[in-house]
């Protein structure tokens, strides 16, 4: 499992998230801005995949399971068995659709890659057999 928070001036806000992988096959992101569930995701949903992509493909590139020529793991292909929760806490959201289920403030999809990006990088470098175990699971239908 892993859980962090980190603050974010160019959002106005913090993320916190925490997560991990089951061996069920179905996957489950929640996401969540000051506290109200954002069933259609949004921008902070997005930043999380992005950054979990960007993670994984750079483990995978530095543990030579993916070659310079490969393409990098898709962001929305590496939901199997991942659970997720993903909050947002934010001085000024934009909620957007029908029923505001949406989040829409641009700045937080890329400080919300940033961080997870970040944390899952120390993460996996540091449990080299965990990171090996996440990577196994990652089929390579994901790639672009």
């Amino acid at each position: 499992m892993i859980g962090f928070e980190h603050g974010f001036s160019e959002m106005e806000g913090t993320v916190e998230v925490a997560f991990r992988w089951c061996d069920s096959g179905a996957g489950r992101i929640a996401s969540y801005v000051n506290s109200w569930r954002t069933a259609a995701g949004g921008t902070h949903e997005l930043g999380f995949r992005d950054g979990l992509a960007a993670a994984l493909t750079a483990c995978a590139r530095e543990r030579r399971v993916l070659t310079p020529s490969d393409p990098d793991f898709s962001p929305m292909g590496l939901g199997v068995g991942l659970s997720a929760v993903v909050l947002v806490k934010l001085d000024r959201p934009e909620l957007e659709g029908a029923t505001r289920d949406r989040l829409g403030n641009a700045p937080v999809r890329a400080c919300v890659a940033e961080a997870v990006r970040e944390h899952v990088s120390v993460w996996l470098r540091a449990d080299p057999v965990r990171a090996a175990a996440v990577l196994a699971r990652i089929p390579t239908a994901v790639r672009h």
